[in-house]
């Protein structure tokens, strides 16, 4: 807790605000202290000026002389022996009833015997500045003798006497000082009261910004997955503020998560693309320093040219493939129109058939199974056998699509393995092409990387087993690109199955459409 002056200053939010409560309530009371004892002493001073203005009125209404109140005085003394004139004497004796002479001192009215004037009286007379003055007024006044305060008002008798009528203040400070020591009990209590309550309602108030402090230290250490709960003691703005962090954090390790994955198959594609081209580059290098030291004859040399020739269309291939994925990272506008799906699938239905005719091929259209030699088959005449079924999307990119699929199943599956491609109408405005096999199959770990570029399930990359495993990549990014989706089924043994799903012409899709980044 730091000092700012004389008054501390506490770290903690929890003490700041129970020290403003606290001096806010002590304002509040200090203020309502002061006026009840203003209204209390107002009351009280109210009360004994009617006492006094009562018997102010009185005395003008008696009419009575300096030689009447002698008389009484007279009357108090024959009384003296009795009951009732012992209470008549003390009357006088005790009530501040004081008659000023011409001289503006106390006259001895009454005997000396019975109502003397006593030091008291003779105080106040001396305490009263001008008792002639006061009379005319007919107002009360506050004068002070000592150490005591009086309340006194003065009548003027018809013989020109004054007479003076006081009432001390004793009892009015008595009770004003009674009611401050009971606002100041009661006011301490209250603060107390509300300073416990308010540390205890700020401690659970905040405690939901302890548990994201917590949480962010968490996350500090590395601990990404930290979230803020829910918080049971917090107002709505704290439960908006933990759902927007606890949405902000999901957002950040998203981010970070996807950002490590980038990462690592950025240097997954840089070490496959190099082996890729390092493998090629190293034949056509070593053959080349062959012919150029001589050491090959003339068969050897044709030999030589052709393992160069081959190596160098392998690179070119790659290339291309790099080069498309590089194209469909920039996201180039495609040229959308119909293109009749089935037609594109009997085409490279045919030329699957044409490379391996001892491969099973079987279509399935909307108008009924149609095997290699049937009317819709690949061995058929082309586009002819069923209705046409339009989706929308760029002709080339879907011939691709369709090629490298049937090209993965020539390469990764027996030659003499069947193959089904089906194609329908979803009904929702898509239109699904799946391609089964019954191959070997991939296994949970290896499906799950089937779209990762240069991922092959081969982990010697033989080149007799497959390409540079860019194949469904372009699949993928050339799908998507198309606004549609596409999935893989799949079990070691079970053969592959793959499932795109295509807009139709109808969809509402804009023309043309940036390709999606890969």
């Amino acid at each position: 807790m730091k000092t700012c002056g004389f008054w501390p200053r506490p770290q903690s939010l929890r003490g700041r605000f129970t020290i403003a409560n606290v001096l806010f309530l002590a304002v509040g009371l200090l203020l309502a202290a002061a006026a009840s004892i203003t209204a209390t002493y107002m009351v009280l001073v109210g009360q004994i000026d009617d006492s006094l203005k009562s018997s102010q009125s009185s005395l003008q209404q008696a009419s009575l002389t300096k030689g009447g109140l002698g008389q009484l005085c007279a009357l108090a003394g024959l009384l003296q022996s009795g009951r009732a004139g012992s209470a008549i004497a003390e009357a006088f004796a005790q009530d501040l009833l004081i008659v000023v002479d011409q001289h503006g001192k106390p006259a001895l009215v009454c005997g000396t015997d019975i109502t003397p004037v006593s030091g008291e009286r003779d105080q106040l007379a001396a305490a009263v500045p001008d008792p002639a003055r006061l009379a005319r007024s007919g107002d009360a006044a506050t004068v002070e003798s000592g150490d005591k305060e009086y309340r006194v008002v003065a009548v003027r008798l018809p013989d020109g006497t004054i007479v003076v009528k006081g009432i001390r203040m004793s009892g009015v400070k008595r009770a004003i000082g009674k009611l401050l020591i009971v606002e100041a009990g009661i006011g301490a209590v209250l603060l107390g009261l509300l300073a416990t309550g308010s540390l205890t309602a700020a401690r659970r108030r905040l405690s939901p910004l302890e548990d994201m402090v917590e949480t962010a230290s968490a996350i500090a250490e590395g601990d990404l997955s930290r979230r803020i709960g829910t918080a049971r003691h917090g107002s709505s703005e704290v439960e908006q503020l933990s759902s927007a962090l606890n949405a902000m954090l999901q957002q950040i390790e998203a981010a970070l998560t996807e950002s490590e994955r980038a990462t690592s198959q950025q240097r997954q594609f840089l070490a496959d693309a190099s082996h890729e081209l390092r493998t090629p580059l190293a034949s056509v290098r070593g053959y080349l320093q062959l012919y150029e030291k001589g050491m090959l004859d003339a068969e050897e040399k044709d030999r030589a040219l052709t393992r160069v020739s081959a190596e160098a269309l392998r690179m070119s291939r790659l290339v291309d493939e790099l080069l498309a994925l590089a194209r469909l990272d920039d996201r180039p506008a495609l040229t959308f129109g119909p293109v009749d799906l089935s037609c594109l699938v009997r085409d490279a239905a045919a030329d699957l058939a044409a490379q391996q005719p001892e491969r099973p091929v079987t279509l399935l259209l909307p108008d009924g199974p149609d095997g290699p030699d049937g009317p819709g088959g690949p061995g058929g005449p082309d586009c002819l056998g069923g209705p046409p079924l339009y989706a929308l999307g760029d002709e080339a990119g879907l011939r691709q699509v369709v090629g490298n699929l049937l090209a993965n199943v020539r390469v990764h599956t027996p030659a003499d393995s069947p193959v089904t491609v089906e194609v329908d109408s979803c009904g929702d405005g898509e239109l699904r092409l799946r391609i089964s096999d019954c191959g070997p199959g991939l296994s949970e770990q290896d499906a799950a990387r089937a779209f990762d570029r240069f991922f092959r399930a081969d982990p010697e990359r033989a080149r007799e087993t497959g390409g540079a495993g860019l194949g469904m990549s372009i699949v993928q990014a050339l799908v998507h690109a198309h606004h549609g989706t596409v999935a893989l089924s799949t079990a070691p043994g079970a053969g592959l199955t793959v499932r795109v799903t295509l807009p139709t012409a109808m969809s509402p899709v804009p023309v043309p459409v940036p390709l999606p980044v890969a």
